[in-house]
């Protein structure tokens, strides 16, 4: 018998590659061969993750069809299974394999729709957090400013594309009009949150998206508000902040690494 990691191992390797040879014999047969019973399992093993990612990316399932989706969501099973028994949590590496996808080569933009659709289920189903009130940083020393982190809210991600993206998504919702998008339209800097229980997104300017996202990834202030001004000089930090607070979008703040001490 081999030990339990071999076997799970085996066991993986049986379902997504067919490689049932080491397993077939540990599996009890009855009215079926351990073979057309394995079949039973791999199928209702893609069956249930091809579900799965067709609700976290309906818009991408209808961009490009039911039977595509499914080729696609195959594949992509077969080569990135679950890491996590979550199925709401699978499906983060899809938009990349899209990217990389060899049949999506002229569909430039699918990768783009998808990660904005991950970010909406995101949204929906992250953790609750009580907005921070701008008189929080009034304890802050002015020297110790710089090197605040502030913590965004765990429902909120951004996306920047070169497609319309959100325009794509809204078009092909079950009431859409696919035809009405432009393309060539330009692309987008959005910003996606939660409000009222409702997924929200909403377009942001150069600067403000760039000082977000920085904050987002674990930035500084200071760093955050560098980027901010590398796209747009006459950025105003004290509003972008105010901006921030009036949002909710700020549910923690720290300073994130010490002040270097001066030199003798």
């Amino acid at each position: 018998m081999p030990a339990l990691r071999e076997l799970q191992e085996d066991f993986r390797r049986a379902l997504l590659e067919g490689a049932a040879d080491a397993v077939a014999a540990l599996i009890e047969t009855g009215d079926l061969s351990a073979e057309e019973r394995l079949d039973v399992h791999r199928n209702n093993l893609f069956a249930s993750l091809t579900a799965a990612l067709r609700d976290t990316f309906p818009a991408v399932c209808r961009l490009v069809d039911e039977r595509f989706f499914a080729y696609a969501a195959h594949e992509f099973i077969r080569l990135r299974p679950p890491a996590r028994a979550v199925l709401a949590d699978y499906g983060a590496d899809f938009p990349a394999f899209l990217a990389d996808f060899p049949p999506c080569r002229e569909l430039a933009w699918l990768a783009d729709v998808a990660r904005l659709e991950w970010l909406m289920a995101h949204a929906a189903r992250a953790a609750e957090a009580e907005p921070l009130g701008a008189a929080a940083l009034a304890g802050v020393a002015p020297e110790d400013t710089p090197r605040l982190g502030l913590w965004l809210h765990p429902a909120l991600g951004y996306l920047a594309s070169p497609f319309p993206v959100d325009r794509i998504w809204r078009a092909n919702r079950p009431e859409g009009d696919a035809a009405a998008v432009d393309l060539d339209a330009g692309g987008v800097r959005l910003e996606l949150g939660r409000r009222g229980g409702e997924v929200v997104m909403r377009p942001l300017g150069q600067a403000s998206f760039a000082f977000r996202q920085a904050l987002a990834q674990g930035a500084a202030l200071e760093a955050a508000a560098a980027r901010a001004l590398i796209v747009e000089p006459a950025f105003d930090l004290a509003r972008a902040l105010g901006d921030l607070f009036r949002d909710g979008a700020v549910v923690a703040a720290e300073v994130l690494f010490p002040a270097m001490e001066a030199m003798p």
